[in-house]
């Protein structure tokens, strides 16, 4: 049985101060409730943010749409966040993460490969949604060693481990 495509994981930003900050914090706290859907959607509106800051702060809100199961939502913000700043790596390892969970597996592939490329600040979470993507195409190997490398770059985070301990190997 194939993971549910649903667990995959978004990557959250730290930004400067002010509103945007406390969205930041709230969601890297893990929160996607009301409150910080307004936090973040408030600092967009009426915040004088750097062009970064803003993109970052549509990253932080697309993942608590990614949280909330609206991953149409979570995609435009997402794609806000690439016209303002098209080589932050967050952008596209989150939108692969909304295609993935969304059984775009492919499209979703693709989009995490391009935003690891360009570098992220938690790519444990990138190989994670990666390799649900390649065990859900039916590449099991590769995705064996994406939750191996999500799993040695994050060791206290249990969900690639609890991935891992599905995979069984047969000598030949």
């Amino acid at each position: 049985m194939l993971p549910p495509a649903a667990n995959a994981a978004g990557s959250v930003l730290i930004i400067g101060g002010g509103i945007a900050k406390d969205c930041s914090e709230a969601v890297i706290r893990g929160r996607y409730d009301n409150d910080t859907m307004r936090l973040c959607t408030t600092a967009l509106e009426i915040e004088t943010l750097s062009l970064g800051d803003r993109a970052r702060t549509l990253v932080n809100r697309g993942v608590i749409q990614l949280r909330r199961q609206a991953y149409v939502e979570a995609r435009a913000d997402f794609d806000a966040a690439g016209r303002i700043e098209p080589k932050l790596g967050e952008v596209y390892v989150n939108r692969g993460a909304a295609l993935v969970a969304e059984d775009r597996f492919a499209e979703g592939l693709s989009e995490i490969d391009r935003g690891l490329a360009l570098g992220v600040e938690k790519p444990e979470r990138a190989y994670y949604n990666r390799a649900l993507a390649h065990e859900n195409l039916g590449d099991v190997k590769a995705a064996y060693y994406d939750f191996q490398r999500a799993a040695e770059l994050d060791p206290k985070w249990a969900a690639p481990k609890e991935e891992l301990a599905r995979f069984s190997f047969k000598s030949r």
